[in-house]
């Protein structure tokens, strides 16, 4: 087959039926974190709406109630324990400088 052709053909990926992420009668709120916890990556960000499957109405809903959550501080804004469990272990051995007369 020609390259050329090739590049118009679908691959074929084999179609799994998951779970749908919210079940009827998950509450989308502010205070569910198991729920929120579950569309957050793990530095902390807000996941697509592709990546989690949902519909347009419910990425809405969510992105709202962890908006929420993060301003109430029942979440973080940002994940960043690597980073911070780093700069905890450099410490500094420098001491002041001091004037040359």
């Amino acid at each position: 087959m020609d390259k050329s052709k090739r590049l118009f053909l679908k691959s074929k990926r084999s179609f799994r039926r998951r779970l749908p992420p919210i079940q009827p009668g998950d509450r989308i709120d502010y205070r569910n974190i198991s729920l929120i916890n579950r569309f957050i990556s793990e530095q902390g960000k807000i996941l697509s709406r592709r990546l989690n499957r949902l519909t347009l109405k419910q990425q809405r809903l969510i992105t709202i109630a962890i908006k929420q959550a993060r301003i109430l501080s029942l979440l973080p804004f940002i994940n960043n324990e690597k980073e911070f469990k780093r700069r905890e272990s450099t410490t500094r051995t420098t001491g002041f400088r001091t004037k040359k007369k």
